[in-house]
Formats: C-alpha cells, structure tokens, sequence
C-alpha cells in the first residue's frame, strides 16, 4: 500500500523539484544511491521497471527505505500496462510512471488512488490524461522533439497543467533554468546523476553535490517565484 497520497506525492515533486529516475539491480547499491540524493534533498525518487524480477528488487529496496528514508515517496517507471502496475502497487509503489500514455493504467491508478504520470507528446494525451486523474504529465522524450516550446504551446490554452520532462534533462543550473522558466513542476533525471571516479566506483561524494547544488539551486528559484507577502 502506498504511503503517501497523491497531492502529498504530487507536493514533493513541486516543491523539490529534481526526480532521480533510476535502475540497479543490485538492491544495495541502489539503497546507497537512494540515501545519497535523499540526504541531497531529494523527495521523490523513480526506480524503473527494467530488467526481470525487478518487482522483487523493488519490494526489497522499499521495505528498507521505508525505514531509513521515511518522507521519500517511491514509485515505479516504465510501466507500459495495468498488470504490471498493479504488481508494482500491491508492493508498496507511491506513484506509476509510463513512457506512453495508457488509459488502462490511468482507470487502475484512479480506482486505487495511486498518482500516475503518463508519457505524453500530443496535446491530447494531456488532455485525456487529465481526464483519466493524471495530476501531472511526463513530456517523454523530451529530447526527441522541442520539448521547450511544447510545453510553452500547452500552458497557453490549458495554463493548469503540471508537467514533468524527461529524457535528456541535463543536471546543470543553466538547463534547469530554462525548464523552471516555461513553468515546469519537476523535473526527471537519469543516468546524468550517476558520477563514477577514474576507477569507475560510485562517487558519491560528487553525486551528493551535483544533487544538492541543484536542489539548493530550486529552493531560491521558488523563493524568487513565491515571495513571501
């Protein structure tokens, strides 16, 4: 069961802005990774459905960072139907991400009050989306096409919707600059955030400060945009 709601999840990611979006089969390694963003400032991470067994690798990593992460909301991406979602949510997932917009999954994430973002590039899909409870939208792949300015062109007849880029997000102000500036409510972000030293070990070190100069980067950014009267 899910342990935050859909607005508190939806919350998150406006508030904090950058969601790791992430896989490793290796449960400690990925608990590692998890901790290291989380203590960077991160509240909303993405696992990703990648490989077999990855529900398994799923329910163990939630199990221990329910524990030692307790406001992290955790959910699951490229989830492409709503059998495999369903998996995903009997195990404990906050949230279901796709990389296609499916009503199937968006009926079963609804029934079961689960937030879901689809993958959308058409105007609508977001709005189907919309229809379906989707409290924001995945702009997926935002690398294929002028992502930028298609946002721009959805936000001016339907100026509500909240999206989440992906595919191709840089982890550098410059960039996120450009993101927060068309109205963004977060962001997603993959194996950019993953820094290996020379030797090709995690570095961890660098990954809690890419992470943390980003996130402390967002928190002025929403302070400029929401002064306090």
């Amino acid at each position: 069961m899910a342990k935050f709601s859909r607005i508190e999840v939806v919350t998150k990611m406006k508030k904090t802005v950058i969601v790791p979006v992430f896989f490793n089969a290796d449960v400690l390694q990925s608990l590692a990774f998890m901790k290291t963003v989380y203590e960077a400032g991160v509240r909303v991470f993405e696992f990703t459905n990648r490989a077999e067994f990855a529900h398994e690798l799923f329910a163990e990593l939630i199990k221990k960072a329910r524990i030692e992460m307790p406001d992290l909301a955790i959910g699951i991406g490229s989830i492409v139907d709503a059998h495999t979602a369903a998996i995903f949510i009997q195990n404990g997932a906050d949230f279901i991400v796709s990389p296609l917009f499916n009503d199937e999954i968006g009926k079963l994430c609804n029934r079961r009050k689960i937030a879901w973002f689809p993958g959308c590039s058409t105007v609508s899909e977001v709005s189907d989306a919309h229809e379906l409870g989707a409290e924001v939208v995945k702009i997926f792949p935002a690398n294929a096409f002028d992502a930028i300015n298609f946002i721009k062109g959805i936000k001016a007849p339907m100026p509500w919707t909240d999206v989440m880029p992906t595919g191709g997000v840089k982890p550098t102000i410059e960039d996120l600059t450009k993101w927060l500036d068309v109205g963004v409510s977060c962001v997603g972000i993959g194996s950019n955030l993953v820094i290996k030293d020379q030797e090709g070990n995690w570095d961890y070190d660098s990954i809690f400060n890419l992470v943390s100069t980003l996130t402390t980067f967002v928190e002025s950014y929403r302070k400029e945009e929401y002064p306090v009267l």
